[in-house]
């Protein structure tokens, strides 16, 4: 890696239109696992101008024959996750009271379900719990920050929670939910230095002048959230940059799932296997494989194995285990270890199964709600943020 470089993340708020739609997903799934924690839910959510649309397969096994209705009111969900966001002014087209909700969710194909149930089946060579699809999953952890994640998704995810925060105390009247941040950090001899730019948008209501948008979120924002020995004379603000940002949300753009899937894990410095998270039960590898692999990256990292860990593994559909296991530390392992060996080590302690990966994270819970917004990782308090590992890990390489 170069010894001097700029890199780049950004965030998003919870009002951009991908996010609404991840929040009503995650909602429905919440909604879901707390009727029956069996439950099995991929729900896809599109949401523009004043409509939502949901589509994808939700089965609850305890309540079967029931209409989905009569379980969980869809209407209700939607109609909260959207006040929850914000939309709730009375000039928002999108609005949590006056939206129109589209529902065509059906139930999990029973081709499906036979990969992933734990029993027999015709032409399924395992009894076992399989992955919910093939797929590759990426997990990565470094020392940069203390929450072990790379410094510029950080920083962006910082200023997004801060500029809800100042929203729903209702002290900036002017402020509406869409929004995005953008940090960019030159590293030098590859350590964070400096913060080069800042860029922020944020929607806002139409009687704001954009010097009381600029001076508000570059003293009040910016500078109470990003390290002070970061911000440099030379770090350049980027506010609202089009001059005007009064139409926003679901009104100015198409929303959908699953869209801001470099937001929600390390702001494309860690690699990403391509699934989406939001709306899917822990079935499906896409998700719950993905945070076992930060959880297994983090406790490397925890260890002081390397400075930065990035694992990589990947399924076949209905299969139960993983059809390879690889840690890359990047050149920066310690103490004389091998990748080779961090990987023996990882295997060792860690079980990849999806039946095991669910039942160690304790993911058959109502918590993803907490996941959609400013990161799935480095979250304290999410199951797989945990460092337990450490003492197993070490005691694999003694």
């Amino acid at each position: 890696m170069a010894k001097s470089f700029v890199f780049s993340s950004e965030s998003v708020g919870e009002g951009h239109p991908d996010k609404v739609a991840d929040l009503i997903s995650d909602s429905v799934l919440d909604a879901c696992l707390a009727a029956d924690r069996t439950s099995r839910v991929a729900c896809e959510t599109m949401v523009k101008s004043n409509m939502v649309i949901l589509a994808g397969e939700i089965t609850i096994p305890k309540l079967a024959g029931k209409p989905l209705d009569d379980v969980i009111n869809i209407g209700q969900i939607v109609r909260d996750a959207i006040r929850d966001i914000g939309y709730t002014h009375d000039d928002d087209v999108f609005h949590a009271d006056k939206v129109f909700i589209n529902n065509y969710l059906t139930s999990q194909s029973p081709d499906i379900a036979q990969g992933v149930d734990a029993k027999k089946a015709a032409g399924k060579k395992t009894a076992e719990q399989g992955a919910g699809d093939q797929g590759i999953m990426f997990g990565y952890a470094c020392t940069e920050t203390p929450e072990l994640m790379p410094t510029p998704i950080m920083f962006a995810h910082r200023l997004g929670r801060e500029l809800t925060r100042v929203r729903k105390s209702g002290k900036i009247p002017w402020l509406r939910p869409d929004a995005k941040s953008q940090v960019s950090v030159r590293y030098e001899n590859d350590k964070p230095a400096e913060v080069v730019n800042v860029v922020i948008s944020t929607q806002h209501s139409a009687d704001v002048s954009h010097a009381t948008i600029e001076k508000y979120l570059i003293d009040h924002v910016i500078k109470k959230v990003l390290p002070a020995s970061m911000l440099t004379r030379n770090t350049e603000y980027l506010i609202n940059p089009t001059g005007r940002f009064v139409v926003g949300g679901p009104q100015g753009d198409s929303g959908l799932t699953g869209r801001k899937i470099i937001v929600d894990t390390y702001g494309g410095w860690g690699r990403h296997g391509g699934g989406a998270f939001s709306g899917k039960d822990p079935s499906k590898v896409d998700r719950s494989a993905a945070y076992m692999g930060r959880w297994v990256a983090k406790n490397i990292v925890a260890a002081g194995f390397a400075t930065h860990a990035e694992i990589q593994f990947a399924y076949a559909i209905g299969h139960p285990k993983p059809v390879s296991v690889r840690v890359e530390t990047f050149g920066t392992s310690l103490l004389g270890i091998s990748d080779e060996q961090i990987t023996e080590a990882v295997n060792q302690v860690f079980s990849f199964k999806p039946a095991d990966i669910v039942s160690q994270l304790k993911l058959l819970r109502p918590i993803y709600r907490q996941t959609t917004n400013y990161g799935h990782f480095g979250k304290a308090g999410m199951p797989w943020e945990q460092t337990n590992k450490v003492a197993a890990l070490k005691a694999a390489l003694s």
